[in-house]
């Protein structure tokens, strides 16, 4: 399986919610950078840190909640992912559609190191 494909089963895992994969898809020690500004926005230190702190509080903050996927970019050793995340913040009902870019980094066959940007002020302001 070559980077790209890699990258395409950790989004089905994300949306199927199999975490199970997604652990087998990245290292153990995943660095999950979530850029300043992201609600929860921080960086994790293990893939079972990702699941918890940012895939299952997800599912707690947002209903319909996922990442829809405009374009791949894939490169030697990491693959780009642009586009959009959309749902609906469960606390206000508002709906959610932000332009996001990430950024996959992998050794071995394993994502190692995952980077974001998105427009943090459309996500806040679907959740007042």
């Amino acid at each position: 399986m070559n980077n790209l494909e890699i990258v395409q089963q950790l989004y089905r895992a994300f949306r199927e919610k199999d975490y199970d994969a997604f652990l087998r898809i990245c290292t153990p020690d995943l660095e999950w950078i979530q850029n300043d500004g992201f609600p929860q926005g921080r960086t994790y230190h293990s893939a079972i840190a990702v699941v918890e702190g940012v895939f299952k509080a997800n599912d707690e903050r947002w209903s319909e909640f996922s990442f829809e996927i405009d374009q791949y970019l894939a490169a030697e050793d990491s693959v780009i992912v642009i586009g959009a995340y959309v749902g609906y913040n469960r606390q206000s009902g508002k709906t959610l559609r932000a332009a996001a870019a990430h950024i996959y980094d992998l050794l071995d066959n394993k994502v190692w190191r995952f980077r974001m940007f998105a427009d943090t002020k459309t996500i806040w302001d679907s959740t007042v």
